[in-house]
């Protein structure tokens, strides 16, 4: 009796059928770990998607657009200066300049004049030209006089040598013409003579 076989009734079989179709359904088992199926796009999310694109690359436009015009009236202005430079650089020189024009005519209407004092008329021109130097040391323009100075080629230029005893070979012993630095560099070089020993016998 203990040993006998059970055989399977109707219900046995029809519990076993729901319990393979329902692991055919949920291969993971039971637990709840199955992944989520992700959310579908729809056609109004689509459409959001593609105006909000299209705001961002309207925005980018723009902004180009704006650096664009930015930079073209940067240019425009950079020009305008530059022109402006050198149509007026001088401007201020030229105003430290008429002063000085207007002593020399002057001084020529004066000398002009019958019984001059060349007493008066030497004066006028050296007041003259302290104010033209007074002019020109506003800009940093200063004299090149390197009288009893050692000849320097970098600023003298030597026009002749002269033999002499009094002084160093090499030193500058007359200025023929001064020479002009700009805010120290030279503009022109002082013409000199330079000394050099004097011959044997």
């Amino acid at each position: 009796m203990g040993n006998e076989e059970q055989v399977p009734t109707e219900e046995t079989l029809t519990a076993g059928d729901e319990t393979g179709r329902a692991a055919a359904k949920d291969p993971a088992g039971s637990d709840g770990n199955q992944p989520a199926s992700e959310p579908q796009a729809t056609p109004e999310k689509l459409t959001l998607l593609l105006e909000d694109a299209r705001a961002k690359a309207d925005d980018h436009w723009q902004a180009l657009l704006r650096a664009k015009a930015e930079m073209e009236n940067l240019r425009k202005r950079t020009r305008r200066d530059v022109e402006n430079a050198h149509k007026f650089g001088l401007e201020k020189f030229v105003a430290e300049v008429l002063p000085v024009l207007d002593s020399m005519e002057l001084g020529l209407s004066a000398a002009s004049e019958e019984g001059v004092d060349t007493d008066k008329v030497r004066e006028g021109m050296e007041l003259t030209l302290k104010m033209l130097q007074t002019a020109v040391d506003k800009f940093g323009v200063s004299q090149v006089d390197p009288a009893g100075e050692l000849f320097d080629p970098e600023r003298h230029q030597a026009m002749t040598m002269q033999e002499t005893d009094t002084v160093e070979p090499g030193t500058v012993v007359s200025v023929i013409q001064k020479g002009y630095v700009l805010n120290e560099r030279l503009v022109r070089p002082a013409l000199v003579i330079v000394a050099k020993a004097p011959s044997a016998g």
